[in-house]
């Protein structure tokens, strides 16, 4: 399995941008594929987005198309989440997970490996 640390969390502003980090540690760390979920306060968990072991694909929740992406960088054991056009709605802790099974990480089912969360809070 891969250990998690996720960053980059903070406040900002309505329509502003925030950079989430995922560092990994650990072996295979290339042969994961990794994804980012949110929870609110109150509410469950939903699915964010995800990249496979490559970056060959990538898969979005509706609401965040057109404004978050997804990238990795094998070199740094690392992956990205960059947010733009924030909405006071996308407040939530944001959880990076790996799983060898893309599959899973878009279905949220079994994931292998999750982080401990960064918050993400987004002022109107």
């Amino acid at each position: 399995q891969v250990q998690l640390v996720e960053s980059g969390g903070g406040l900002v502003q309505a329509g502003g941008s925030l950079r989430l980090s995922c560092a990994a540690s650990g072996h295979s760390f290339r042969s994961y594929a990794i994804g980012w979920f949110r929870q609110a306060p109150g509410k469950e968990r939903e699915f964010v987005a995800a990249i496979d072991w490559n970056g060959g694909s990538r898969y979005y929740a509706d609401f965040v198309k057109g404004r978050f992406i997804i990238a990795r960088d094998n070199a740094k054991n690392t992956v990205y989440l960059h947010m733009n056009s924030l909405k006071p709605e996308d407040t939530a802790v944001y959880y990076c997970a790996a799983d060898p099974i893309f599959g899973r990480i878009i279905g949220d089912y079994a994931v292998a490996s999750w982080g401990q969360g960064t918050q993400v809070t987004v002022s109107s």
